[in-house]
C-alpha cells in the first residue's frame, strides 16, 4: 500500500531532524535543534502526488513542481517581508504569520488543482499537517498568505498551453523522426508550446543542429551509439550500464538531490523556498526550450538512424536492422537531449547559487538499486551526457548542445528573475 501523504511528511520531518541533528551545530544552533524545514517535507509530498501516485511523466513533472514551489516561495518571501523579486505576486503580510501554515496552503492549494482525483487525500492529509501547528491568529494568517500565493499561481497557469493537442511530425526521409519500437509512441508535443515560466521567448535560445548525415562527425556519432549504447554492448562497462539505468529512472535522482542540497548548506526556510522555485522554474523552462528545439529538427533517434544507416548517405556507417538500445528510447525526437537540457540547467544553477563546483552529493534509484555519488556539478553533466549515449537513446551532439541550451537558461534566470529587492 502507499504511504499516505501524513507519513511521508513524518517520515521526512523525522529524516531532515536526524540530518540537521547529526550535522556539526553552528553557533547559534550548539544548544536547539533546528527544527524540519517545511518546504523540503512539502517537496516531499508535491512528489507523492506527482508520481507516486499520477505518475507524470518527465515533461509533465517539471511543470508541476514548478506551480507547487514557485507559490511556496511567493507565501513564504511575503512573510520574510518580500526581500526578493516575487514570482507573480506577494500577498499582504505583517511578518508574524506561521510559515509552516502558509507553506502547507500554498503546496495544498496547488497540488489539489493539479491532482483533483486526490482531494481527498491531499486534504486528509493537509489537515493533520495544519494540527501540528498551535491554533491562533498567526496559523489563521499563514494560511491565508498561503491560499493567496497557491490561488495566483492555479490562475496564472489555467491556460498555459500544457497537455495540448499538438503531434509531433513524422517523416521518413533519412535524418527525420518517426516513432520508435517497441511501442511507437508519439507523445509530449504540447511542451514545445507551453507558456514558459520565466523566459518570455523560447525561440531565443537556440542550438546550433544535429551534425550532417554526410559528416565525419555524424558517423562517429552514431558509431559511439551503435557500439556504448546497444542492449549487447560487449564493451560497456558494468558501472557505465548502472549509470545508463540510474539517470534514466523517471522517479527522478534530483529531486533527492535538490533535498539533499538544501540540507546538506543547512538553507533556512526562505533560503530554501528561493532555491527550489529556481530550480524548478529554471529547469520547467529548459523543457520548453528543449522541445520547441526539438519540433524545429525534427531528429531522428539512434535506433532509427543505425538500423537504417545504409540510407544515410555515409560511406563510414554500417546498417544493423536489428540494432536495439538498451533503454527504451523516449517518443518524442531526438536533438536535443531533453535530460541534457534540464540537467544543464540544474548544475548550472546550483554553480551559481553555492558559488562553487566542488560540492559532494549523492541519490539512489530505484531501477538500477544503486547509489550513485558525485563530487561536483560538473562530474554530474559529464557522467549524464556519457549515460544517455550508453542507455542507446541519444547521439552526443544532442546531450551536449542540450546542456548548453539549459545552461544558457539558467544564466539568463539568475540575472533577470529572484534578484535581491535590497
Amino acid at each position: 500500500m502507499r504511504r499516505t501523504l501524513w507519513s511521508r511528511f513524518l517520515a521526512s520531518a523525522a529524516i531532515l531532524g536526524a540530518l540537521l541533528a547529526t550535522s556539526p551545530p553552528g553557533p547559534a544552533s550548539a544548544q536547539v535543534p533546528a527544527a524540519p524545514n517545511p518546504v523540503i517535507a512539502w517537496d516531499v509530498n508535491a512528489q507523492t502526488a506527482i508520481w507516486d501516485v499520477a505518475a507524470q511523466q518527465p515533461n509533465e513533472q517539471v511543470r508541476s513542481f514548478a506551480m507547487v514551489n514557485g507559490a511556496v516561495y511567493d507565501a513564504v518571501n511575503a512573510i520574510h517581508g518580500t526581500p526578493y523579486q516575487p514570482y507573480l505576486v506577494a500577498p499582504p503580510a505583517r511578518g508574524d504569520e506561521s510559515v509552516d501554515a502558509a507553506v502547507a496552503a500554498a503546496a495544498h492549494g496547488v497540488l489539489t488543482a493539479l491532482f483533483p482525483d486526490q482531494r481527498e487525500r491531499l486534504r486528509a492529509g493537509y489537515d493533520l499537517a495544519l494540527t501540528a501547528i498551535p491554533d491562533g491568529p498567526a496559523k489563521q494568517a499563514g494560511v491565508a498568505v498561503g491560499a493567496r500565493a497557491s490561488a495566483a499561481m492555479v490562475a496564472d497557469r489555467r491556460h498555459d498551453g500544457a497537455f495540448g493537442d499538438q503531434q509531433w511530425a513524422t517523416d521518413t526521409a533519412p535524418g527525420k523522426w518517426r516513432p520508435t519500437p517497441p511501442l511507437f509512441l508519439s507523445q509530449g508535443a504540447w511542451t514545445a508550446h507551453m507558456r514558459p515560466f520565466l523566459i518570455s521567448d523560447p525561440s531565443a535560445f537556440r542550438t546550433p543542429g544535429p551534425p550532417p548525415l554526410t559528416s565525419g562527425v555524424y558517423a562517429r556519432e552514431l558509431n559511439e551509439v551503435q557500439e556504448y549504447g546497444s542492449a549487447t554492448s560487449s564493451v560497456r562497462s558494468q558501472d557505465q550500464t548502472e549509470a545508463a539505468i540510474w539517470w534514466h529512472d523517471r522517479r527522478s535522482a534530483a529531486w533527492e538531490i535538490k533535498r539533499q542540497l538544501a540540507t546538506t548548506a543547512r538553507l533556512d526556510v526562505l533560503q530554501t523556498a528561493r532555491f527550489f522555485a529556481m530550480t524548478d522554474l529554471i529547469v520547467a523552462d529548459s523543457g520548453v526550450a528543449c522541445f520547441s528545439e526539438k519540433e524545429r529538427w525534427s531528429y531522428w533517434r539512434p535506433v532509427t538512424a543505425i538500423q537504417l544507416a545504409d540510407a544515410d548517405g555515409n560511406g563510414r556507417t554500417v546498417a544493423d536492422p536489428g540494432w536495439t538500445p538498451l533503454l527504451v528510447t523516449p517518443p518524442f525526437p531526438e536533438y536535443p537531449s531533453g535530460h541534457a537540457c534540464g540537467t544543464g540547467a540544474r548544475m548550472s544553477f546550483y554553480r551559481h547559487f553555492f558559488g562553487r563546483d566542488d560540492i559532494t552529493f549523492s541519490a539512489s534509484s530505484a531501477d538500477s538499486g544503486t547509489t550513485r555519488r558525485f563530487t561536483s556539478f560538473s562530474q554530474a553533466l559529464t557522467e549524464l551526457v556519457g549515460a544517455r549515449i550508453w542507455g542507446g537513446v541519444h547521439f552526443r551532439s544532442a546531450d551536449d548542445d542540450g546542456a548548453r541550451l539549459g545552461a544558457a537558461i539558467s544564466r539568463y534566470v539568475v540575472h533577470h528573475h529572484f534578484r535581491p529587492r535590497r
